[in-house]
């Protein structure tokens, strides 16, 4: 198991256990409205607002706060325009990142991310830098308690690309397109889903191989994370279990 897709998964369910923030309540809805605003208000016809929908239900986030974010989007309420931006740049020790942004002002974000990258030793990069070290894929968190053989079959057969054992859950690594007909076939199967995304996801991984650098690039994402604008934040380190376990604990 990837100390990488350890890590993401504990992020996902201290998110969990901590949902009803006010701060991740609001990064959701965003993504919503965004996501009418770009695709129109109709789940069935607009794939990227079914899984905003979707991972705003998993959150509970409220049903009446979601459909007010989609009339938001779609103009029949007022709102604020937000610009999708994606920033790249580099933790210490040359570890890649890619942070993703909903912003309604481009100029102050930009420069309050880049001063979260200097203050934690990263550095900002130009477009394109790191980028081509992801790719976007679904993934889909299954309760441990599936059978493995059972939800191998099951989304292979959905299409779904790769099953891994994360541990505390199964990975389901989809095609973009695929993601909602892979979590349908999953949930007809009987099988418990903790969340379904989509997300990009590391080409290659950088081993972090001690307790130190582990917990530098990790305070700089955690930073980047914690910023209100910041939809989502990813990397292509790979901690060991035991250097990621001692981080926890200290």
């Amino acid at each position: 198991m990837s100390g990488h897709s350890k890590w993401a998964t504990i992020k996902h369910k201290k998110g969990a256990a901590d949902q009803k923030r006010a701060k991740v309540f609001a990064k959701l809805i965003r993504q919503v409205e965004v996501a009418a605003r770009e695709g129109g208000g109709d789940p069935d016809s607009n794939a990227s607002l079914r899984t905003m929908y979707q991972k705003a239900r998993d959150s509970s986030v409220p049903l009446d706060t979601i459909e007010r974010a989609i009339k938001r989007g779609t103009g029949e309420l007022e709102g604020v325009t937000y610009e999708q931006i994606t920033y790249e740049g580099y933790a210490p020790g040359g570890i890649a990142v890619l942070i993703e942004v909903l912003t309604d002002n481009r100029n102050r974000t930009g420069s309050e991310v880049r001063s979260l990258f200097t203050r934690k030793g990263g550095s900002m990069a130009e477009p394109g830098a790191v980028a081509w070290q992801f790719e976007r894929k679904g993934v889909i968190l299954v309760d441990r308690s599936a059978d493995e053989e059972e939800l191998m079959l099951a989304a292979l057969d959905a299409g779904a690309d790769d099953i891994t054992d994360d541990g505390e859950a199964w990975r389901v690594t989809t095609p973009p397109t695929d993601l909602h007909a892979v979590r349908t076939a999953l949930e007809g199967a009987g099988m418990a889903v903790e969340s379904a995304d989509l997300t990009m996801v590391a080409t290659t991984l950088v081993p972090l191989p001690d307790t130190g650098s582990a917990k530098q690039v990790l305070g700089l994402i955690d930073a980047l994370d914690d910023h209100d604008d910041v939809q989502a934040v990813h990397a292509n380190f790979d901690i060991p279990d035991e250097v990621l376990t001692a981080v926890e604990v200290s």
